[in-house]
């Protein structure tokens, strides 16, 4: 008898694992609209960039309603475990300190840090190197950490709530050097008006350490079910051409990475 007591707990709890798999019939993601080319905010206040193309891809290939929810970088883990939404895509690194707190789906992109300066600076990492330097960084980020952890004694971090603050103080020369990852750097300061009298400084960093595995879609741990669907939907929009299509759009390069 307890045998089949114990037999049938494991259908019930099967079957209702099963059932939970299928109730994502809308997913909520939270982007922060300031870090393009992976998001920004228009002149309307819609969201666009390579995150809110591929969330609604994605869903579509989920075959789930979509839902985006703007939300500010330093708030945007707290959100999504208060349940303001679903999953996080956001340029966000997969690393181990986040990963004590929230899920990652595998990665969905992988993209090479860099420092950029005005054109003629110089930039050597080391404690030395950086020794005095101001350094302009997003707040909260692997960046940020980064710097801290391992110059945070020679070098002047000031910390900004987006890319675009760094950037004008960079050019109004508050800061030497502002360090972000590269893409972002490209589609908001190189490729823009004015862009031509800066560049990259410096090596890329790419330490696995702190920058992780790349990009990844952040859910709470006990979705483990989102996450599954997740990294299935991204293997078939690898397959199908449909990753490809969102990365040309915004990319000359697959940024996926090897």
């Amino acid at each position: 008898m307890n045998k089949l007591l114990i037999a049938g707990a494991i259908m019930a709890s099967l079957a209702a694992g099963a059932v939970q798999a299928k109730e994502w019939k809308t997913v909520r993601f939270g982007i922060e609209g300031a870090y393009p080319p992976f998001s920004w905010t228009d002149e309307q206040g819609q969201l666009q960039g390579f995150d809110v193309d591929m969330a609604n891809a994605l869903c579509e290939q989920m075959q789930v309603k979509c839902e985006l929810i703007a939300q500010d970088w330093d708030g945007i883990i707290p959100a999504l475990l208060a349940r303001k939404y679903d999953a996080i895509i956001a340029a966000m690194s997969i690393t181990e300190e986040r990963q004590r707190t929230v899920d990652f789906t595998d990665r969905y992109a992988l993209v090479p840090n860099k420092f950029v300066a005005k054109k003629g600076t110089e930039l050597e990492l080391s404690k030395d190197g950086l020794k005095g330097k101001k350094v302009g960084v997003q707040i909260a980020t692997t960046h940020d950490k980064y710097l801290t952890e391992n110059f945070g004694k020679e070098v002047s971090l000031v910390r900004y709530g987006t890319a675009d603050e760094a950037y004008l103080d960079l050019k109004a020369g508050r800061v030497d050097y502002v360090f972000l990852d590269a893409t972002a750097i490209e589609e908001g300061l190189l490729n823009k008006d004015g862009g031509n009298e800066y560049e990259f400084v410096g090596p890329s960093v790419t330490d696995e350490k702190w920058f992780g595995e790349g990009f990844g879609i952040a859910v709470r741990k006990q979705d483990s079910d989102l996450k599954d669907q997740l990294n299935k939907a991204i293997v078939d929009l690898r397959a199908n051409g449909k990753y490809e299509a969102v990365n040309n759009k915004y990319f000359e390069y697959d940024v996926y990475g090897e």
